[in-house]
């Protein structure tokens, strides 16, 4: 049989043309081209725009995250494409590590402006905005700052304007924690020094978490900066204890509570008994008086009277000394600045040890109130326990309940439409109809008149001297043969049904025929 076939291909394609073979040569290779597109897209995902405009470093950083992530993606330009399905989650992942970083624009600004149509104010305006870009470019490769920007508030160029001190505000977010001192006061000095008349102190560096970080690293956004020190101390706390009762055995949870208020106290303190004389007055009177009583009465103008004897003398003498002392005086002014530790409270919540009773049974035994002890000193080391300050530390052995078992992650469904990509289903579909266009309306024309022209070049079977039932010789040379049927063996029996005398004149003829005779 597939001889047979074999032979029917090579009898139709010797009786075609040249034109009419280039044309089935062509029909078959624009099949193969597009199956072999169906494959192709079929296997090659849909890629969508992940990021773009991005600068070199930032795109490198990208770039560099997706490959650790085994992620296809493919670099257009400045665009970053990435597989459709996958897009959304990857940039979240990505934020997750702070990428991609900002990528503010400095002075390149500057270029896309001409003398032409551009005044003065805009041009200072493009001016301190490219300066901004680069200052946020310059603060932002620093390893703690992962994003940052920059507001400079100029003094204005206008000769009649109010002179007025220039200032600026960096607001930024760090990688891990509050932004050290050290590095807060960097950047006041690095934004006051690419800005003419501009000091450090007025320019205000933010935390996006922190709030407004002083020169000497507090920060003023209390509440924010009470959950940071509450989270670094409940961390600090859980890594010491956990080298002792083992990961996943210990809850800690802190509260410090901060001094919101800034206040300053002066004091004088004076000791009385530390007086000190630094100098002595001494005053001396001495008094005499001689002379009549100076009375006058009726005896002192008798000739013997009391007038004789009226005068008397008097002296008298008056020492007076004054010590003066100086007291000892303390003076003291005292300057509380928010931030410092107020009060701080520690609640550890520790797991206890399990043994298996004589009944097989598992039984939870508490830990020891020694080892409690012991654990309380070290939190107390740890935390900078003031009893003075009212600190509190509580720490219990109690047995940990077993998390809630999550559920299994649903697989996504055949069904699920809310994935399929439409404008993939278009270009398959159009490939298709290319595919089938080639075949119904190219090859298949072909091929047919080429099979019914191959039919009619088959030898007649029938013999020229057998005479003819019919009686109408003529009109049974002239008749076609029904060849409709593919298969020759086929053909040979429709031949001979439908004569069936001249079949029988042949067969007849060919046994009376001697045997040494050809056939």
């Amino acid at each position: 049989m597939r001889e047979l076939k074999m032979q029917q291909i090579t009898s139709v394609w010797t009786t075609l043309s040249m034109a009419k073979r280039a044309v089935i040569i062509g029909g078959a290779i624009a099949v193969f081209l597009a199956v072999a597109s169906i494959g192709k897209l079929a296997a090659t995902p849909t890629m969508q725009v992940l990021y773009s405009g991005l600068d070199a470093k930032t795109s490198g950083d990208i770039l560099a995250a997706l490959e650790a992530r085994n992620v296809v993606f493919e670099v257009r330009g400045n665009a970053i494409y990435v597989e459709a399905g996958r897009r959304d989650s990857l940039r979240m992942d990505l934020a997750t590590e702070g990428l991609p970083r900002n990528s503010a624009t400095g002075y390149e600004l500057l270029d896309g402006l001409s003398g032409f149509g551009t005044t003065s104010q805009m041009f200072d305006a493009a001016y301190w905005r490219a300066k901004e870009g680069e200052l946020t470019r310059t603060i932002v490769s620093s390893p703690f700052v992962r994003n940052a920007r920059v507001h400079i508030a100029n003094q204005s160029s206008s000769p009649f304007a109010r002179a007025r001190d220039s200032s600026a505000s960096v607001t930024l977010s760090t990688t891990s924690g509050m932004l050290p001192a050290n590095q807060a006061r960097a950047i006041q000095f690095l934004v006051a020094s690419a800005v003419t008349g501009l000091n450090p102190q007025d320019v205000a560096v933010i935390d996006d978490q922190f709030g407004l970080i002083d020169t000497d690293g507090s920060a003023s956004g209390l509440p924010a900066s009470q959950a940071g020190a509450s989270e670094d101390m409940r961390k600090r706390v859980e890594r010491l204890l956990e080298a002792r009762v083992g990961r996943g055995n210990v809850m800690v949870e802190a509260s410090v509570e901060l001094v919101t208020d800034r206040e300053t106290i002066r004091e004088t303190t004076i000791d009385p008994n530390s007086r000190v004389a630094i100098s002595t007055t001494v005053e001396e009177r001495t008094n005499s008086e001689n002379g009549s009583t100076g009375q006058v009465t009726v005896a002192s103008n008798l000739p013997d009277g009391d007038a004789a004897s009226g005068e008397r003398q008097s002296n008298g003498s008056q020492t007076r000394e004054q010590t003066n002392f100086e007291v000892s005086e303390v003076q003291r002014e005292l300057e509380r600045s928010p931030g410092s530790v107020k009060r701080l409270t520690v609640a550890v919540l520790i797991n206890g040890t399990n043994e298996i009773g004589e009944d097989g049974a598992t039984q939870f035994i508490p830990r020891s109130d020694q080892e409690l002890e012991d654990l309380r000193e070290l939190v107390a080391s740890a935390v900078g326990f003031s009893q003075e300050r009212g600190d509190t530390i509580t720490l219990k052995s109690l047995e940990f309940q077993p998390l809630p078992t999550l559920p299994e992650p649903v697989e996504a469904s055949l069904f699920d439409l809310s994935n399929i990509d439409a404008m993939a289903l278009i270009r398959l579909g159009a490939l298709l109809a290319v595919v089938l266009f080639v075949a119904l309306f190219i090859v298949r024309p072909v091929l047919k008149p080429a099979r019914a022209n191959d039919a009619a070049a088959l030898p007649s079977p029938t013999n020229d001297n057998a005479p003819n039932p019919s009686g109408n010789e003529a009109n049974a040379a002239e008749e076609p043969l029904a060849l409709d049927a593919p298969d020759p063996v086929e053909r040979l029996r429709q031949m001979i049904d439908e004569r069936h005398d001249e079949t029988v004149e042949v067969l007849r003829k060919w046994i009376a025929e001697p045997e040494g005779q050809s056939r």
